[in-house]
């Protein structure tokens, strides 16, 4: 049988989301965008921005920790909450 691949959503380190899944993803998804069309276009040192927002995401499902989620709920931003102590 083959392994299942099961994905998390970015969390902050209590388990309450302070943002919904899908602002993150589509900020993300975004900014992989935009970088792509300046690295090609402007210049090439903007894919290393690419290289960095892939980097985040890919760590945050390890970890739970998302840098993006964090700083708009700290900002209050896009309907996103800040973080509640425990």
């Amino acid at each position: 049988m083959g392994r299942r691949l099961v994905l998390r959503r970015c969390e902050s380190s209590t388990g309450t989301t302070m943002c919904s899944p899908t602002v993150i993803l589509r900020l993300a998804g975004l900014f992989v965008l935009v970088s792509v069309a300046l690295g090609t276009w402007v210049h090439p040192g903007w894919y290393g921005f690419t290289a960095f927002v892939g980097f985040n995401m890919l760590q945050s499902t390890f970890s739970g920790f998302c840098p993006l989620e964090r700083i708009l709920g700290a900002r209050g931003w896009l309907g996103c909450q800040p973080r509640r102590a425990v």
